[in-house]
């Protein structure tokens, strides 16, 4: 479930809006209208998903057949995460799947992406996991703990420490790629580590006795999973992702009802090539956000019950962090109209 990927380098913004505070998209005339049966754009719509709950969800549509039903011509492409933030930047991608720091990210590198729909937020996937003889995040000061420096859950910890009165001068971090850090775990001088699933599971089984002092559980809102789409896409296409929209409720009912949930877990788990019973603990950790769920999160506020405060916490974190070095305008890349209508 690799879906996150900052990049280290010292970036300048560069916006394409403009003055006021709220992005906006000007529809095409002759819009038609979202209810549509018939695909109203010739050419595909073209969206990057790759291996995370709240992106594998998409899966169960495109199996389903629910795009052509909803009239909306739409093309899904598999990537590992990096190489779809490449492709988007380059022009390849409509739209992507991206968490919304990475889309902060994208941004400061003069690659915009509008977010128009919040798929999920981390509910527990991401975790602090120490060694048994620690019981509680106060316990590790002055202690090692491994994690790779800039990506998300470098901001779980940040929070994990603000939570409980300490900074990162009371400990010691050590960086280290997320998919090595199980085996980092079991050095004699790391403490504890932070990563995400199912990086956690591995770091826990090889640390007898380990476990998760802190998780995005105890932080809802601080990784939300979203997609963004180009302006360009956004002002051609504009009916045709409200269509989208409504597809994705649709497959969160899909994947929340009893009687159809073991169905949409064997359709996800099977696109990632993970056993159902495991995917289902995956997916438990994952807070899944219809749009009615959606109407409440685009509201705009700082706290993270909002997609914008959210933002705003995670855009002062990469500044803190030198992932770039001048704020972005938050608002310009939240576009909260389709959620709306």
């Amino acid at each position: 479930m690799n879906r996150r990927l900052f990049t280290f380098a010292i970036l300048s913004s560069v916006m394409l809006f403009g003055c006021d505070n709220t992005a906006t998209v000007t529809a095409p005339e002759g819009e038609v209208a979202a209810t549509e049966t018939t695909a109203t754009n010739s050419d595909p719509i073209s969206i990057g998903y790759s291996d995370w709950p709240g992106w594998v969800a998409w899966q169960i549509a495109i199996e389903k057949g629910w795009f052509e039903e909803a009239g909306v011509n739409v093309e899904f492409e598999w990537f590992d995460y990096s190489a779809s933030l490449s492709a988007f930047a380059s022009n390849q991608l409509d739209a992507i799947s991206v968490t919304n720091g990475d889309n902060l990210v994208n941004a400061a590198s003069g690659s915009e992406g509008i977010i128009i729909l919040v798929n999920d937020y981390s509910n527990g996937n991401d975790q602090i996991i120490a060694k048994p003889e620690f019981a509680s995040i106060a316990d590790l000061k002055g202690k090692s703990i491994g994690v790779e420096k800039g990506l998300v859950d470098h901001l779980l910890l940040n929070s994990a420490l603000a939570d409980n009165g300490m900074t990162e001068a009371d400990v010691t971090l050590v960086n280290a790629a997320t998919n090595e850090l199980p085996q980092v775990f079991g050095s004699d001088t790391i403490n504890a580590v932070a990563l995400w699933q199912p990086n956690a599971n591995q770091a826990l089984s090889n640390v007898a006795g380990s476990k998760a002092l802190y998780t995005s559980a105890d932080k809802p809102g601080l990784i939300y999973d979203t997609l963004a789409v180009s302006p360009t896409s956004l002002a051609a296409n504009r009916a045709e992702y409200a269509k989208i929209l409504l597809v994705w409720d649709k497959i969160v009912s899909y994947i929340n009802d009893p009687a159809t949930r073991d169905d949409a877990i064997k359709i996800m788990s099977t696109r990632v090539n993970v056993p159902a019973d495991q995917y289902s603990n995956f997916l438990d950790g994952t807070k899944l956000l219809s749009l009615a769920d959606n109407k409440a999160i685009f509201e705009k506020s700082d706290d993270f019950t909002s997609i914008y405060g959210s933002s705003y916490h995670v855009n002062r974190f990469n500044i803190d962090n030198q992932i770039y070095n001048q704020e972005l305008d938050i608002d310009k890349l939240i576009y909260p109209d389709l959620i709306n209508q």
